[in-house]
């Protein structure tokens, strides 16, 4: 959960933004690409889905406002090459990628519950707006290097922000402090996010 006197957007975004310019860039070295695709992908994939949110909210993205997010998906970028040096074998089934993943997926859709509030939609648009910002960096990558969306053929990939934004919800309805729907948020997605991993879940088929 996210300390009281603590802003949880800001949190949440710097946790996102790295987790995702990590998987990212991971998912790039996976796909062959050389040192400027790993980068462009890992800050894709940081941006998209928080500039997409800004936009359908009508408001100046983020990345464009200023440099904080560009700098820290760098950071991020930075990361995930120290870390595709010392990995062997298949990136995209390491549990470093795995992981990063799910953070970013879990931080972000945090953040995008938190921007709906602001922004004064509806209930069925924070869930909207949670999952959207998700979903979105990733799934703009994946088009970028000829993959269909993870979110079109992963059943529990979307569906733990939605779940994450319904928890957000519940959590304002009953009057939790500052920061403990946000916080609530990003657990429950994580936690199905990663149990989804572990044991396969999928949705059923029509």
């Amino acid at each position: 959960m996210v300390a009281a006197g603590i802003d949880p957007f800001a949190v949440m975004n710097v946790v996102g933004l790295l987790a995702f310019a990590v998987a990212g860039s991971l998912k790039a070295a996976d796909a062959g690409l050389d040192v400027f695709g790993v980068s462009v992908l890992g800050i894709v994939t940081a941006l998209g889905g928080g500039t997409t949110r800004d936009l359908l909210v009508d408001k100046l993205p983020a990345s464009l406002a200023g440099t904080w997010d560009m700098s820290v998906a760098l950071v991020g970028v930075g990361l995930a090459i120290v870390l595709i040096r010392s990995m062997a074998g298949r990136v995209r089934d390491h549990p470093a990628f795995l992981t990063s993943d799910a953070i970013g997926l879990s931080a972000f859709a945090a953040t995008g519950a938190l921007v709906g509030v602001d922004a004064g939609v509806t209930p069925f648009g924070i869930v909207i707006l949670a999952t959207i910002t998700a979903v979105g960096g990733g799934s703009i990558a994946d088009i970028l290097i000829g993959r269909v969306p993870v979110v079109l053929r992963d059943d529990f990939y979307a569906t733990p922000a939605v779940v994450g934004g319904i928890a957000f919800l519940v959590a304002r309805g009953v009057g939790a402090p500052t920061g403990v729907p946000s916080g609530l948020c990003a657990t429950l997605v994580f936690a199905v996010r990663m149990l989804a991993l572990r044991y396969e879940w999928r949705l059923p088929q029509v």
